[in-house]
């Protein structure tokens, strides 16, 4: 076949897709305007997904099989009002794709709402029993992605920049930033704690959005709480999947982002975003007060000083982790060398020619165990319970792959937070089969010097361990291969009968002498901040952060939560450039008084 021919039969397919993918949307429309519970069904597979996001129903939501679908969708309809359902013309057209093993149909939509403009993916697969459209949808999402006069300020909508654009004997754009940053005559309506990925990207987005934000961070520098990480740190994860909202990473930057570059990056997007922020500042406490509906929030500055701002919304953007947790380990306390955790770890340089023991088996612990041993310190990594550990490459290559199949990173962020928790659980079981064919050898050299490995609950692998606990894996840089040729040692703490002067005392009698030993055990999970900062009643109302909740979705994260004016949002850059948008509008929907106006939400 030649290239004229291979064309022709292309452009057949993509106007045959076309016709597809808007007969199942012209026909979805009118079968939701007109309340028609049969016909919707009709068009949905027994084991279909929908995963709503603000657009229906103010919240991240999913629902499975066709029944809870129609009755999630036609309940809200009335509210939403939603049409001009139609391909969209600027992402990626509807292709053919396998997804779990199946072929379909994925394409990217939009359409309207009574509040904004939305977007979903639907994937469609053939219907068995045939049917006038002969395709039914499996997969279906609907996304708000702007309020209605409230677009973002960006491309043909950007600001003029008249307030200071050869503003001659007035304030030019320092002057203006400076003013803005002081809060000298009035308070914030956000107040976000925190600094890195997650407090800069929500911050971001309500800039756009037309929401004064203050952004806080204990730290010096904007970056610091990055750069003040252990001296090898780089991401573990690949650039491409990496970038913040609206300022990509430049396409010159390393696969892996060493630590310090990150930060330098994050302190930068701060000033180019105009975010305001104040720094060497630490939220302490707050109090929520009923009748101002507002916050009562105090701040610590370097000095010692205190400032006591009123913002209508708190966002802890402190991490998925928090507080270093140091767990009561027998006999630790009578230990003469160096006791370091991990977040207060830096180098193994100050060790060389010592003997190290490192608690715990996540990504930090061997990572910091690899520092050691490159600094020619006799490292020994204690583990304390099952681990999964995947490498870094090849294996967890695998979770990026959407990203590399062609479509932009904002079209794969729209198909990759469709999923709904089951499908990402399938999607996840997947995965893990094939790691662990990648893997099969590192995985068998570890069980061999008596490692304890798993992959994780329900076969999910490291994925849902960060979900639902936010570790208990390594990715791995290396250390493993060392463990199995011995070069670094394994010590199973069953084996230690208590920590003594000299080292660890083990239950045969022995001594594994160490001269400094890294607490590699982990944080207390976001929550805490609130506890410690909001109390335990406001802890107890608003309930758990992070994991998993009754739907599956991440518990209290990027949406609403039981105290009003309370939110949450961390994770990986990806997950903070993704849900920084959803968060963002809610607080603006608030604001605007389109939420709470809405007897349905």
């Amino acid at each position: 076949m030649n290239h004229i021919d291979q064309s022709m039969l292309q452009l057949r397919d993509s106007f045959e897709l076309d016709r597809i993918v808007s007969g199942w949307l012209e026909a979805f429309e009118d079968a939701l305007n007109s309340s028609n519970e049969v016909a919707v069904a009709t068009m949905l597979t027994d084991d279909s997904s929908w995963r709503d996001v603000l657009a229906f129903t103010w919240h991240l939501l999913p629902r499975t099989g066709p029944k809870n679908i129609v009755k999630g969708l036609l309940e809200r309809q009335p509210a939403v009002k939603a049409k001009g359902f139609e391909i969209n013309p600027d992402r990626t057209p509807p292709r053919r794709v396998k997804r779990l093993g199946r072929d379909c149909i994925e394409a990217l939509f939009r359409f309207q709402t009574s509040v904004g403009r939305g977007e979903g993916m639907l994937r469609l697969v053939s219907a068995a029993e045939g049917g006038a459209l002969g395709h039914k949808a499996w997969v279906f999402s609907s996304f708000l992605e702007e309020l209605h006069g409230f677009e973002e300020k960006r491309g043909a909508n950007r600001p003029t920049g008249a307030a200071y654009s050869r503003n001659f004997g007035g304030d030019n754009w320092e002057d203006v930033r400076r003013k803005a940053q002081a809060y000298e005559d009035h308070d914030p309506t956000v107040l976000v704690v925190g600094g890195a990925q997650a407090g800069l990207s929500v911050a971001a987005r309500l800039n756009q959005v037309g929401v004064d934000t203050l952004v806080v961070d204990k730290w010096p520098r904007i970056g610091d709480s990055w750069r003040n990480r252990y001296h090898s740190l780089a991401l573990h994860g690949s650039t491409k999947v990496n970038h913040l909202p609206y300022v990509p990473f430049p396409d010159t930057w390393p696969n892996y982002i060493p630590k310090d570059m990150l930060g330098l990056w994050f302190e930068f997007y701060a000033q180019v975003m105009e975010i305001n922020h104040w720094t060497n500042t630490e939220f302490t406490k707050g109090k929520w007060d009923e009748d101002t509906k507002c916050w009562t929030a105090t701040l610590k500055q370097a000095d010692g000083s205190e400032r006591v701002i009123r913002p209508r919304h708190i966002v802890f953007a402190n991490g998925v982790s928090s507080y270093p947790l140091a767990p009561d380990i027998p006999g630790l306390d009578t230990f003469k060398g160096d006791v370091i955790h991990s977040e207060g770890f830096d180098s193994g340089a100050p060790y060389a020619g010592k003997k190290a023991l490192i608690l715990g088996t996540g990504s930090s612990a061997n990572d910091i165990a690899l520092d050691m041993y490159n600094f020619g310190c006799e490292t020994t990594i204690v583990q304390r319970g099952s681990t999964t550990v995947v490498s870094i490459d090849p294996s967890a290559k695998l979770n990026y792959a959407l990203y590399d199949e062609g479509p932009t990173i904002e079209d794969c962020d729209l198909i990759a937070a469709s999923s709904t928790p089951p499908l990402i659980i399938e999607a996840y079981k997947g995965a893990v089969k094939r790691m662990m064919e990648l893997d099969k050898d590192m995985i068998e050299g570890l069980k061999g010097i008596g490692f304890k490995f798993d992959i994780g609950e329900d076969n999910t692998g490291h994925q849902m361990k960060y979900r639902r606990r936010g570790g208990g894996y390594n990715l791995d840089a290396g250390s493993s291969d060392l463990m199995i040729k011995g070069e670094i040692g394994l010590l199973q703490n069953d084996n230690i009968e208590r920590y003594c002067p000299e080292g660890a005392l083990l239950k045969d009698g022995s001594i594994v002498p160490a001269d400094v030993i890294v607490l590699g055990t982990g944080y207390y999970p976001q929550g805490e901040l609130v506890r410690r900062a909001l109390g335990e009643e406001m802890a107890e109302k608003i309930g758990q952060v992070w994991g998993e909740d009754e739907d599956g979705e991440l518990a209290n994260m990027y949406k609403r939560t039981p105290q009003k004016g309370a939110w949450f949002i961390a994770g990986s850059l990806t997950q903070a450039r993704i849900y920084s948008k959803y968060l963002a509008l809610q607080i603006k929907g608030m604001e605007e008084g389109l939420i709470d106006t809405d007897p349905f939400a």
